[in-house]
């Protein structure tokens, strides 16, 4: 498995932002890339969603009843953005992967709005 310094890692890190923005829909190379950048950018905000779920459970059930004192670390981490909002909260929003083709086919540019 590479490793994120690797070569092999970056060749295949996708080099589009994860949007149609700007893409040309006749060029399938760019579709593709655009495509696989999106799926791409879901995957690891679910799996970030995912570790930070495991961590508290595992957190949760190896301290027992008193996990309210001793995870208190994690939940301080979880609990606030600079903007106040609950952090796991706004993990789970994005934790379900959804594929491009709604974002495709419906997509409006950012300089039309």
């Amino acid at each position: 498995m590479p490793t994120p310094e690797s070569k092999e890692f970056l060749a295949k890190k996708p080099k589009v932002p994860p949007t149609f923005d700007g893409v040309d829909y006749d060029d399938n190379v760019a579709l593709k890339a655009a495509q696989d950048s999106i799926v791409r950018e879901q995957w690891v905000r679910s799996m970030m969603a995912r570790l930070v779920r495991e961590e508290m459970g595992k957190c949760y059930w190896r301290e027992g009843v008193n996990h309210l004192e001793k995870c208190g670390h994690l939940r301080e981490w979880l609990l606030t953005l600079g903007n106040g909002t609950d952090r796991y909260l706004e993990l789970l929003k994005d934790a379900k992967i959804k594929g491009y083709i709604f974002e495709q086919q419906n997509y409006v540019s950012k300089s039309d709005s």
